[in-house]
């Protein structure tokens, strides 16, 4: 299949479940495309003037079809006599932009941490343990978020029904980060844990099901999912050989069918 280029505007409760939607529809890595904001949303007051946030994402075009052009340039070069000075300047400059991207990198992190101590502190969870790491990359996945993971006594009621009061806390703790930066932040706020064993429980399960679909020779249907646990169970089956996977359904109503081949 020829790489062609693919758009999709997706819309959810925050930027990050708008962009969890584009991916599923996609079927492709964050990495693989661009990103552009068409509106952050806003949760309104009190339920009151609440927004879906909406995104525009591109699949990046592959450059693979430059790669076969560089070496009749080393052969041309070759051929040439020696007027080779002109890449070492134009190499030192990137490993210079590379430090300074790594210099605002460690400045977003402590951003983000002050941010969220802050409001965990004015939620009444001051004796709190945040731990910064990476996430788990999915196959072929660069842009890696950040999960700050709150651990201490009773923050498991920070988790709320289904997740809903941690996705509020990370949707705050994004805007804020977002805000000082002027740049859109990708992070996760996790609490003992919670969204890292799920995401494994739930490729547990699409494995199981996924045999169960192979075995009995019948289309498995998953129950409603949001968009970014959709995509782990999408993910987890990619390369099945014997099953394939898409969503149906509507809204909060959207499901992982598991389809055999």
């Amino acid at each position: 299949m020829s790489e062609i280029e693919r758009t999709v505007e997706t819309t959810g409760s925050d930027v990050e479940e708008a962009v969890a939607a584009g991916l599923e529809e996609l079927q492709v890595d964050r990495d693989a495309v661009d990103i552009e904001i068409l509106d952050e949303g806003s949760r309104g007051v009190f339920g009151l003037g609440a927004r879906e946030a909406s995104v525009r994402l591109t699949v990046k075009a592959q450059p693979e079809v430059a790669r076969p052009a560089e070496p009749e340039r080393t052969q041309a070069t070759r051929t040439e006599a020696k007027p080779q000075p002109s890449p070492m300047p134009s190499g030192a400059k990137p490993e210079m932009a590379k430090s300074e991207q790594e210099e605002a990198e460690e400045d977003k992190v402590e951003i983000a941490r002050e941010a969220l101590l802050e409001l965990l502190a004015m939620m009444g969870f001051e004796d709190v343990q945040l731990d910064v790491r990476k996430a788990e990359a999915a196959p072929g996945e660069k842009d890696v978020p950040l999960v700050y993971d709150v651990r201490g006594p009773d923050v498991s009621t920070l988790i709320g029904h289904r997740g809903e009061t941690l996705a509020a806390l990370q949707h705050i703790t994004r805007l804020i980060v977002g805000q000082e930066t002027a740049n859109w932040v990708n992070l996760i706020v996790d609490v003992d844990g919670y969204k890292a064993q799920r995401a494994e429980s739930l490729r547990g399960l699409a494995e199981r099901l996924a045999e169960q679909a192979v075995r009995t020779n019948r289309r498995v249907i998953l129950e409603p999912m949001p968009p970014h646990e959709r995509r782990i169970v999408h993910l987890a089956l990619r390369d099945h050989p014997q099953v394939t996977t898409e969503s149906i359904g509507q809204g909060d109503r959207r499901k992982v069918t598991i389809i055999p081949k």
